[in-house]
């Protein structure tokens, strides 16, 4: 758990390395224009793949192949090859990005974390600062209480 006294980051990113990323991932937006966005309806209604429908979906595909003899012409065997193909490379893919993804947004919540605790421990030492008297650590105190006077409001 993050405390004043264990810092676990303390870095800050260049513009250069946030030029960086921001291009590695507009190539790999270039790299994938087939990329598609569904909406929340057709995300819910689509039949989807799993690991039971991923062998039936091999299956089905292997006995397309090997019997196309049997199925008429408009059943595009070829466009469900490269299909169930395009899944398994975006398979891996996402699985490498969902790594990413986490540890970017673990980075992320750490980093605030740890500045919303300094910043809670600063509050604290203003607020002993202005009760000694000191001047100006009024004002300070005023501007940073309300955080805290906004949330306890209620609503008429």
């Amino acid at each position: 758990m993050a405390n004043l006294t264990n810092n676990r980051i303390n870095t800050t990113m260049t513009a250069a390395q946030v030029t960086a990323v921001k291009n590695a991932l507009a190539t790999i937006q270039t790299n994938m224009p087939f990329l598609v966005g569904l909406t929340m309806d057709e995300r819910a209604s689509i039949p989807k793949i799993d690991v039971s429908n991923k062998t039936f979906t091999e299956d089905a595909i292997n006995a397309a192949v090997n019997n196309s003899a049997m199925l008429p012409g408009y059943l595009n065997v070829t466009s469900m090859q490269s299909d169930l193909a395009l899944f398994n490379q975006i398979d891996e893919l996402t699985g490498l990005l969902r790594q990413m993804l986490e540890k970017m947004e673990d980075t992320q919540m750490l980093a605030g974390s740890e500045s919303y605790i300094g910043a809670l421990t600063a509050y604290k030492l203003f607020t002993t600062t202005a009760e000694a008297g000191i001047a100006g650590a009024d004002a300070i105190v005023e501007q940073l209480r309300q955080r805290f006077t906004n949330n306890t409001q209620k609503s008429t």
